[in-house]
């Protein structure tokens, strides 16, 4: 067995049991509002963070959690942020779509489709003119690439030959959106030969394929060779958000898409045997418990503090 491996499993293991522990707390209205899971995606989180170094930065979207935790941040502060919770990274006031966390370069989740992009291209031009060595990574949904933030970030990211990976998770349904009905094209990374930048389509829920695509181009990011945009294929198993049934794809999609499921991948790679993956899981389920003890336990924001660090 490759025991080297663990700890990337660990991590996919914890944002998995951490996004369907969420599920129960939003179904059962333990928490309010909504969330946009992660679940079936953590070989691309975990996958490209296993690429970086602890100083470069990243974007993230609507749906970031695994972005947060795969980046290195804390499962309890980010429970404790969904509670509204004062322990939270924001403090309470970001919830499931704004969380920010800049002691680990996670530069913030966003609810606006595509508005990491620019963000994500701004911090590599800083990175660049600072000469810091960092390199930034883009996460964004397909339903992302036709926002025309997509198309004046890369082609600026292109121009300047900035540091930047721009990181597209191709999960088939933008809301409810199949992909083919969206794009006329099979590939969303053959877009990056009309900006002269590296595109390279990647297995989403091969660890292996994503890791070493981000090395790639990380090394030339680093090297002054400019952005790369990767799309990696990959799938939600939960809905768009907490109220999606789903009622716009098949049970037999799914099921066809679980068969691929990504942490089932990386053990079977590791050749891992049951008897050992089970202690793993039931640790990890032991965090996720000692997540939600910690949040509930946490205090609520001071009123008089709702108004500081707040921009408009």
């Amino acid at each position: 067995m490759n025991s080297d491996l663990t700890p990337f499993l660990r991590q996919m293991l914890l944002i998995r049991r951490f996004e369907e522990k969420l599920d129960d707390l939003f179904s059962s209205g333990v928490i309010k509002g909504t969330s946009h899971l992660y679940a079936g995606q953590e070989a691309v989180a975990v996958g490209v963070c296993a690429a970086l170094q602890p100083d470069d930065l990243m974007t993230s979207t609507h749906r970031g959690h695994g972005h947060f935790l795969a980046k290195g941040g804390d499962a309890g502060a980010l429970m404790a942020e969904l509670w509204g919770k004062a322990t939270g990274p924001s403090k309470g006031r970001g919830g499931s779509q704004h969380v920010a966390d800049y002691s680990i370069g996670f530069l913030g989740s966003n609810g606006i489709t595509a508005g990491g992009l620019p963000i994500a291209t701004g911090a590599a031009l800083s990175a660049q003119m600072r000469g810091t060595g960092q390199v930034v990574v883009c996460f964004f949904g397909e339903g992302g690439a036709n926002q025309g933030t997509f198309h004046e970030s890369l082609n600026m990211a292109a121009i300047w030959r900035l540091p930047v990976i721009f990181i597209c998770e191709n999960n088939q349904y933008a809301m409810s959106t199949r992909f083919d009905e969206a794009f006329a094209t099979p590939d969303i990374a053959a877009r990056a030969a009309g900006y002269g930048i590296h595109g390279e389509v990647v297995d989403g829920v091969d660890f292996f394929a994503v890791q070493n695509a981000v090395q790639s181009a990380a090394k030339r990011a680093r090297e002054g060779d400019g952005p790369t945009l990767l799309e990696m294929k990959t799938y939600r198993y939960y809905g768009h958000s907490k109220s999606d049934k789903c009622d716009y794809r098949t049970r037999e999609e799914e099921a066809e898409w679980r068969l691929k499921d990504c942490i089932g991948k990386l053990q079977t790679a590791m050749e891992m045997p049951n008897e050992e993956y089970a202690p793993i899981l039931a640790e990890i389920d032991g965090q996720i418990e000692a997540a939600v003890e910690f949040a509930r336990d946490s205090p609520e924001p001071e009123v008089v503090e709702w108004e500081s660090e707040m921009f408009a």
